[in-house]
């Protein structure tokens, strides 16, 4: 039987844009795995995405039921409230983060994913241990370089 995925998400940025990194923590059974990683020059948004991104990329089961919890509003909504899906059939005309969110509807068509907002730094433990990461993450000494953000700002 297959268990349903939990996964908690959190993107940091300090500086916005300036260093950021992105926190996971997916639960599923007895199975338990956390994942970070850090870039040099970001956004707390688009470290928001990532974070869900990578979340649905690590999976090895398609079709995975998954419940993503993000403190999260621009990844929650536009998902949740169909905005992403609108965006999709303009080619994403005028939105920031249009790497991401095409790279994000690749994996989430692969699964049967909910996502629910959580409020930031009210003690939820997942949503603590997330935002930990990411800001641990964003402070390593060496960062990977956030490639779409780069190129699409000039840097």
């Amino acid at each position: 039987m297959q268990h349903k995925i939990i996964v908690y998400t959190d993107g940091a940025a300090s500086g916005n844009p300036g260093p950021g990194g992105y926190g996971i923590v997916l639960r599923s059974g007895n199975h338990y795995k956390e994942l970070s990683e850090g870039y040099r020059l970001t956004t707390n948004n688009r470290m928001e995405l990532l974070a869900a991104i990578v979340a649905l990329e690590t999976l090895k089961i398609k079709g995975s039921d998954v419940v993503i919890y993000t403190d999260s509003k621009y990844v929650c909504d536009a998902v949740e409230k169909g905005w992403v899906f609108s965006w999709e059939k303009k080619r994403f005309k005028d939105k920031k983060n249009p790497d991401l969110w095409m790279r994000f509807l690749n994996i989430y068509h692969k699964h049967k994913v909910k996502l629910v907002w959580v409020k930031g730094h009210a003690n939820n433990e997942g949503n603590e241990r997330c935002d930990k990461l990411a800001v641990e993450a964003s402070k390593k000494s060496v960062l990977l370089i956030d490639e779409g953000y780069e190129m699409l700002n000039g840097r």
